[in-house]
């Protein structure tokens, strides 16, 4: 006997990337910039105010340097970050492990990826460059939205993107992989199923709808789990 439509589970239809951290590890890349920059400055840059960082929107990084010392504007601050690390990148890509394998997964069978990230369009596009053409049918970045993670704003936008191709498409059909507090934090109050990567920081349980130490090994089905498993909860929370 068919189910009723409210009890069968949403089917996976699209999944959401963040890139620092989760597709690429480009966290050290920034902190050695950061350092340099408040160093020129006359002052100090502790791991600590480093990890402050990790997964925010760039104008608040920015206003964080500006306090540490740095007599820049905050577009001073984000173009030198910025042109420092796309100058790293060119010498080596940091891939996560199991990124780029489950990319080609999802793109195998047919999931349309997004990717969300504060990261501005030139940085973004030196890693794409390293990519398969389309392996990402939406990009979203730092420099493309008014309000940054924690706010949801960067994957409401790149739903709206993705719906652009997938009519219908809803969050319950999607996943995001965040690595970060305030990315987690985004994409959760977006409504999305959340799956949480730990790089530099640990992430509170309660946010994400799964933890996972590593991509590594992992595939489609894992993910499709995850959906399955964050309805569920989700209906008996409305139960």
């Amino acid at each position: 006997m068919r189910l009723p439509v409210e009890s069968e589970p949403a089917s996976l239809r699209a999944v959401l990337w963040d890139m620092d951290g989760t597709l690429v590890d480009t966290e050290p890349y920034w902190i050695v910039a950061e350092r340099e920059l408040v160093e020129s400055f006359g002052g100090t840059w502790s791991h600590e105010q480093a990890m402050r960082l990790v997964g925010q929107a760039l104008p608040t990084s920015a206003g964080i340097l500006q306090e540490a010392g740095v007599a820049l504007d905050k577009r001073e601050i984000i173009d030198t970050l910025t042109g420092q690390v796309i100058e790293q990148l060119g010498k080596a890509v940091p891939w996560r492990p199991g990124a780029r394998e489950l990319l080609a997964a999802l793109r195998d069978a047919k999931v349309e990826c997004a990717l969300v990230t504060m990261s501005e369009r030139p940085m973004v596009e030196r890693i794409l460059g390293h990519l398969p053409e389309g392996t990402f049918s939406a990009v979203v970045t730092g420099d493309a939205v008014r309000r940054g993670k924690p706010h949801p704003d960067p994957y409401l936008k790149g739903l709206a993107l993705l719906g652009a191709r997938l009519p219908g498409l809803a969050p319950s059909e999607c996943v995001a992989i965040e690595d970060s507090e305030p990315g987690a934090t985004a994409a959760e109050a977006a409504g999305l199923a959340t799956i949480v990567v730990p790089n530099a920081l640990a992430i509170p349980v309660h946010l994400g709808a799964e933890h996972w130490e590593t991509l590594a090994g992992r595939t489609m089905d894992d993910v499709v789990d995850v959906l399955a498993a964050s309805s569920g909860l989700a209906r008996q929370g409305r139960a």
